[in-house]
């Protein structure tokens, strides 16, 4: 039996070729790929929020594949959405006066939750293949995700 990739005789029954090192099985050599699929890539643009989003448009092959984009570009804008709407419950916080502080920890921890629970939605929906579009924040996403798209390209 011979590598299809080199040429050269492999034993039969070996998982790689001892020359080229490329797997092979009944004598077929197979493409051996590092990326992630694009469900699993949408899911993890999540797990860090705006750091994983960046990571996902910025590095090939997830940045071409316009469903990794929306997700990483929905994961970063609501996590800017987040950080804005905590701080500006903290500075309210600080306003109120004693008697309306627990009125406001019990706001910041539903608001905590409900953001968590949503959290958790998105990557459950990214892993299933679907876009769950959040409104306003997920039209924003598709357009950017879309934007790139039509963006022309350098020649190579």
């Amino acid at each position: 039996m011979q590598c299809p990739n080199c040429g050269v005789d492999v034993i039969v029954g070996s998982a790689f070729c001892a020359s080229c090192g490329k797997p092979t099985i009944s004598g077929q050599t197979v493409e051996v790929t590092n990326s992630l699929q694009p469900n699993v890539a949408g899911l993890l643009s999540y797990v860090l929020g705006f750091v994983s989003g960046i990571f996902f448009l910025v590095v090939d092959p997830y940045k071409r594949n316009q469903f990794v984009r929306f997700h990483a570009f929905q994961s970063i804008f609501l996590s800017v959405a987040w950080t804005v709407l905590y701080l500006v419950l903290g500075v309210a916080s600080t306003i109120f006066p004693v008697a309306l502080w627990s009125f406001s920890l019990m706001l910041h921890s539903l608001l905590s939750l409900t953001v968590f629970l949503l959290w958790l939605f998105l990557m459950y929906k990214a892993y299933s293949n679907q876009r769950f579009k959040l409104p306003m924040i997920g039209e924003l996403a598709e357009r950017q995700a879309q934007q790139i798209d039509a963006a022309p390209r350098a020649p190579a």
